[in-house]
């Protein structure tokens, strides 16, 4: 008899460990095979920043997905272990490492760095991040909320070195990346909360009233962002036209999940299922997202 181990049954460790070796695969080798004919220059250490960047991006939804999934949750039943602080902790870490990495890459020393305006942002990140650990480690772990939303405005400012200040553009990065979020990890904390509760269906008809809301803002954020930033005939012509297009065939996926899960909910049916398929396509879509983030930017194309 073979005993299950941290993973569970030894297919799930094949999964985990297939998934793994994909998300590698991905974060080393996409921003290459998206530039491919593009005659864009190419990023330096590209892999590790989409590693990195990866990392930030998944804390920073950990944590948000927490404070909303608690709220959503109630104390009207167990709740899961808090991984709130953990995640943050490796966002602060990841984007340390960041700033280091954009030190090393450049051949700046530290001081230099930090006088460069990504330099600057990077480190208000990591200390955002980290301070949203301490909150998350005290008796108040919602103040957490407030560090979040800095780091979440430094990611938005970051990913628009064009505009000086908080444009439009950023704005709309703003609410996007807020949105993304939420739904991915309060869709975690809401299944790692049903896994403890019998029956939680009300639990998750909360939380399929917020992701309704939570989409709306995703769908049109992103939309409005694409037409701003990247002309119509350069879509295949560019690697972030390439890797946009990924993330839309991923999105619509996670989009037939919920509908799935949805109409599940609403007729008596199981809706775990596709909710936990539709969780693992959105794991997919922050592994793009963390490419989108490191392929040249395409905004020098627009008139």
């Amino acid at each position: 008899m073979t005993l299950p181990g941290p993973f569970g049954t030894p297919s799930r460790l094949t999964a985990a460990v297939l998934a793994v070796a994909a998300v590698l695969a991905v974060a080393l080798l996409g921003a290459g095979l998206a530039q491919t004919g593009t005659g864009e220059l190419r990023i330096p250490a590209a892999g590790t920043t989409t590693l990195l960047r990866l990392l930030v991006l998944t804390g920073l939804a950990v944590h948000v997905g927490e404070l909303a999934g608690s709220r959503i949750a109630g104390p009207a039943g167990p709740l899961p272990r808090r991984w709130s602080a953990p995640a943050a902790l490796l966002a602060a870490a990841a984007s340390a490492a960041l700033l280091l990495l954009l030190a090393a890459v450049s051949g700046l020393s530290l001081p230099v760095v930090y006088g460069l305006r990504e330099g600057r942002l990077l480190l208000v990140t990591a200390n955002a991040f980290a301070l949203a650990a301490l909150c998350a480690a005290s008796r108040r772990p919602a103040l957490a909320a407030l560090p979040l939303a800095v780091a979440l405005g430094a990611e938005a400012l970051r990913a628009h070195p064009e505009t000086p200040g908080f444009g439009i553009g950023t704005g709309l990065t703003l609410v996007h990346l807020t949105a993304a979020s939420l739904w991915c990890g309060t869709l975690l904390y809401v299944l790692r909360t049903l896994r403890l509760r019998a029956g939680g269906r009300e639990v998750l008809l909360r939380y399929a009233r917020m992701a309704a809301c939570v989409y709306g803002a995703l769908a049109v954020t992103g939309t409005v962002s694409t037409l701003r930033r990247l002309p119509l005939d350069a879509v295949l012509a560019t690697a972030y036209g390439r890797v946009l297009i990924v993330k839309l065939l991923l999105f619509a996926g996670a989009s037939l999940m919920a509908l799935a899960a949805r109409s599940r909910l609403l007729n008596g049916g199981d809706p775990e299922p596709p909710a936990r398929t539709e969780l693992g396509v959105l794991g997919a879509v922050m592994v793009i997202s963390a490419l989108l983030t490191v392929v040249p930017d395409p905004h020098w194309l627009t008139p």
